[in-house]
């Protein structure tokens, strides 16, 4: 009887017994396998995990590199057929018989493929799938002539500009570059990106400090060449789901360095994608830079509370914090409903499940009709997208529980009105009574370049709802909830304006950065000691 995975892993060293038992508890309540709980806690590598596979399965694990492939064996097959198979021969074995790399065990058909090729015996020997993707990547193309060949690793342009030319040897029109998905979020990573932007007829691009640049040493990208990579990391179902949608949100992880929140959409006839990072790493709130008052919403025992901002000001990363504290302070149930899951939450005090749109629940709105059935005591909404969704999340906070959720709104007042604004007008007046009992804070970020340029920090807005600022929503005056967070202080109150002043007088940003965020400038002016 062959061995188990975790035994295997244990005796090569691999991982310890505590970190098994936290796999293994990951698994049974994700319902995955074990190596894809190792892979996605980052306690194993993809080549670690291979060699173990084979062990267990009786099979050869091969390097796939350029001083352990021999040339005339990689060569027995074109390479088409090498891309369509995944597969590479890697060097001649005894009596003639040719050992092929491959990342699926299964993979019966290359094996039948090449002996009908080659004409010889085939012997399959594991490989990660990385590696030999790599390497038939570098075998000669059909017409002739080697794939095109980075120099030297990724580097960043120096402006947003159009990037310079290349330097690299040119190609044939028809010949399809190599372009490795990982390596460009690797690259991702090493520039402290926050986005990888891959697009028809540009090169590979990545956001840093805010602003958007091309990867040098990489061609401009052919629709092709992108379906091929994105296609590659969708299952079938998800293929299926983009084909009929047209977009698709899924994550996508790098073993041990960090996960993707990944967008594909199709765009012109082609297809593109961004991919967010999502670092394993929850920071505490003191280390993102928030005002230290945000933690206060984690200890409260119901009530509705949103963490707003545009698209990339860090409402996620601010509520995975929250969420934390929670987890670790808190001796309750909670209960997260995401497209999709981004930073991943292990049991600490708390228990925690996490649902993904798509995966684990077909929608928002269908999750939280039955959470209430699932003992939560506190509830996060990854976005609140649709009337039927805010309506079940305030319900939820009105009979007991804590609600966390987010909008795309810019302030404070803004995230009331929105809210209202959703339902129809006969509905309002009541929308407006139970948001004003229902809510307990909104917090507001903006992120900004740091005065040194080299990275960004954040400015935040909180509003605590205070009897005053209830009855200005009861009463449908939300135009006077900006002067009463200004004059709010005392209950930890910071209006964005304060906050962007705040960040000017202390160096942190400089004036000009804060002015284009401000709301009021001739206020931002007084409180930044411009007048």
């Amino acid at each position: 009887m062959p061995k188990a995975m975790g035994d295997i892993l244990l005796e090569r060293g691999v991982i310890t017994t505590e970190q098994l038992g936290r796999a293994e508890q990951f698994r049974i309540e994700r319902g995955m396998s074990l190596g894809k709980s190792l892979v996605e806690l980052g306690l194993v590598e993809e080549t670690d995990l291979v060699r173990a596979l084979a062990d267990q399965l009786g099979m050869e694990f091969v390097e796939v590199d350029a001083t352990s492939v021999d040339p005339s064996a990689a060569e027995m097959i074109p390479r088409a057929l090498a891309e369509e198979v995944v597969a590479l021969p890697v060097r001649f074995g005894e009596k003639d018989e040719l050992v092929v790399a491959v990342a699926d065990p299964n993979n019966r058909v290359a094996k039948e493929k090449i002996e009908a090729e080659t004409g010889l015996p085939v012997r399959l020997a594991l490989s990660t799938r990385k590696a030999v993707v790599a390497a038939v990547a570098h075998l000669p193309a059909a017409a002739g002539g080697a794939p095109i060949r980075r120099a030297e690793p990724p580097r960043l342009s120096a402006t947003a500009a159009q990037p310079e030319p290349p330097t690299m040897p040119l190609v044939e029109a028809e010949e399809e570059t190599s372009v490795d998905l990982d390596e460009l979020l690797e690259a991702l990573v090493e520039f402290e990106g926050s986005d990888l932007h891959l697009t028809s007829g540009v090169p590979p691009s990545v956001r840093v400090h805010g602003e958007l640049r091309p990867l040098e040493g990489y061609p401009k990208m052919t629709p092709n060449e992108l379906r091929k990579m994105l296609y590659g990391i969708l299952t079938q179902k998800q293929r299926e789901a983009f084909e009929n949608n047209l977009e698709l949100d899924l994550s996508y992880s790098l073993p041990g360095r960090a996960r993707f929140r990944v967008n594909v959409f199709q765009q012109r006839d082609s297809i593109g994608s961004v991919m967010r990072v999502i670092p394993f790493e929850i920071k505490p709130l003191d280390q993102l830079g928030v005002p230290p008052q945000v933690a206060n919403f984690g200890y409260l025992p119901r009530g509705f509370v949103l963490v707003t901002g545009p698209t990339g000001s860090g409402k996620s990363t601010t509520l995975a914090s929250v969420v934390d504290l929670v987890n670790t302070h808190r001796a309750v149930h909670i209960m997260t409903v995401e497209d999709p899951i981004e930073f991943l939450h292990r049991h600490k005090t708390a228990v925690v499940n996490q649902r993904e749109v798509g995966t684990d629940t077909h929608g928002f709105n269908q999750a939280l009709k039955h959470v209430l059935r699932q003992d939560p005591d506190v509830i996060l909404v990854g976005e609140m997208r649709d009337l039927e969704t805010i309506h079940i999340a305030l319900t939820a906070a009105e009979t007991g529980h804590l609600v966390f959720g987010t909008l795309h709104t810019q302030d404070a007042p803004q995230t009331v009105d929105r809210i209202i604004d959703v339902f129809p007008p006969h509905q309002q007046e009541q929308i407006r009574v139970q948001l004003a009992g229902a809510l307990q804070g909104v917090v507001c970020q903006q992120l900004l370049k740091t005065a040194d340029g080299k990275g960004r920090t954040v400015a935040c807005e909180v509003m605590v709802a205070t009897p005053a600022i209830r009855n200005l929503i009861r009463e449908g005056k939300t135009h006077q909830i900006y002067s009463s967070i200004q004059a709010g202080q005392q209950h930890g109150m910071v209006a964005m304006d304060q906050s962007l002043a705040s960040l000017v007088k202390m160096g942190r940003v400089s004036y000009d950065e804060a002015l284009a965020k401000c709301s009021n400038v001739q206020e931002f002016n007084r409180l930044a000691g411009r007048t």
